[in-house]
């Protein structure tokens, strides 16, 4: 998967998990969590959609990483260069 991919497939299970939540403005820099509304409980079943679509297992040390969506690029950009893009919506 490409970076834009990545940004693609965080922000489909964000929009899965919090279908309220907006996603096309948010600020790749910012924290997630100051820009939409996500408690600790959607926090982990973005983890876990990530380990269902894509295999990806994010230790819960690691979870820091995945705090903007640079971060998300930054640390999934090694697990998925060789992954498709799926839609979380499907699975």
């Amino acid at each position: 998967m490409t970076r834009e991919e990545i940004i693609i497939a965080i922000k489909d299970i964000i929009e899965t998990i919090a279908p309220d939540e907006e996603t096309a403005n948010l600020d790749p820099a910012e924290r997630l969590r100051d820009q939409i509304d996500l408690d600790s409980m959607d926090f982990l079943d973005i983890v876990m959609e990530l380990r269902k679509l894509y295999g990806v297992q994010v230790p819960e040390e690691d979870y820091k990483e995945l705090a903007t969506l640079n971060g998300c690029v930054q640390y999934l950009e090694p697990h998925l260069s060789d992954k498709p893009l799926h839609c979380a919506a499907q699975a």
